[in-house]
């Protein structure tokens, strides 16, 4: 028989493969050109709406014979005209303030029972009429407040008065339907709670289980834990969730509107009638004004547009200054 020997056949040249990058070359030139046209059209648009209400504003101003920042009258359409944002600033803060003060704790109470404490069963339902509240309309709330909540405040206002008069904020001296700005900020408390709960339970969700149960592994309670390990992660967006509040709280126009007796006095008795708001203010005369009164009120529009601009920039420089507000250093 004949031997057969094989033949070595070469080699087949390896074929070519796209490299990772080359073939996410071109995505990624696309996702940065969208992400940046992006950033620029938001740029783009708040410029434009800053140089358009200074325009206006500058239009208001130059004609105005009292001072702009501490005039307490608000008539633009006087011979001469005479208006300033005094008690509107005044009203306007001290308002928010209230709504903080009351919210923020309660807030993040109930964001820490949903996500630490409360079983599944029934954390789903509580998280879920949470987010529902966040989408009730502003003039709900109003008519709600005006109805129900102004009526019952009568005696919530004047046992503050009894207990806490000598305090001098809670010293009620005018006797009325108490239209007030304490008012103001409880129906605005209500408003921003959702807000501030849905945040605030997103971001304790996130913590990391290994804390947690190093920490319970250590002996620690269920409170320790929470201080020790799930507040340290979630500052940062506590306070987050706290300036998206306080963002709405400075704006809030129609129910402000519904629940409070405007008046341009500027009283340190948060239960006494009156007060006012730039948003309240805005949405009360700019249907009555004239041209040089909507530019009147353009013009206390861009105070607001740079207090709520000031507020976030505080918020930023506070969890870009403070190492420990990051979440990654809990």
């Amino acid at each position: 028989m004949a031997s057969t020997t094989p033949i070595d056949t070469p080699p087949a040249p390896p074929v070519p493969r796209p490299s990772p990058r080359s073939t996410g070359r071109l995505g990624d030139k696309i996702f940065l050109g969208l992400s940046r046209g992006s950033g620029i059209l938001l740029l783009v648009i708040m410029a434009s709406i800053a140089v358009f209400l200074s325009y206006r504003s500058a239009i208001a101003i130059s004609e105005n014979e009292g001072n702009f920042l501490t005039t307490f009258d608000w008539n633009p359409a006087g011979d001469p005209p005479v208006f300033g944002i005094a008690v509107l600033l005044f009203g306007t803060v001290v308002s928010s303030i209230i709504a903080m003060v009351i919210a923020v704790p309660i807030a993040v109470g109930i964001a820490l029972f949903i996500s630490h404490y409360a079983p599944r069963k029934l954390a789903a339902p509580i998280a879920y009429v949470v987010d529902l509240l966040a989408a009730v309309p502003s003039i709900v709330y109003g008519i709600w407040g005006a109805l129900v909540l102004v009526p019952y405040l009568e005696g919530l206002n004047l046992w503050l008065d009894d207990f806490f008069g000598w305090t001098y904020l809670f010293d009620k001296t005018e006797i009325g339907i108490p239209r007030s700005l304490f008012t103001v900020g409880i129906l605005l408390a209500i408003m921003i709670l959702p807000i501030v709960t849905s945040v605030s339970r997103e971001v304790f969700l996130q913590v990391p289980k290994m804390n947690e149960e190093a920490a319970l592994a250590l002996g620690a309670t269920r409170w320790e834990v929470i201080r020790l390990s799930v507040l340290p992660f979630g500052r940062s967006g506590i306070i987050s969730a706290s300036m998206l509040g306080l963002g709405r709280a400075l704006g809030e126009t129609m129910a402000v509107a519904t629940v409070l007796s405007p008046s341009f006095l500027i009283s340190l008795h948060v239960l006494n009638p009156g007060g006012g708001t730039f948003a309240q203010n805005i949405a009360a005369k700019f249907g009555e004004a004239d041209a040089f009164g909507r530019d009147a009120l353009i013009a206390s529009g861009l105070v607001l547009f740079v207090l709520t601009l000031l507020v976030n920039g505080a918020a930023r420089l506070i969890i870009a200054r403070r190492k420990e507000y990051s979440g990654a250093n809990a």
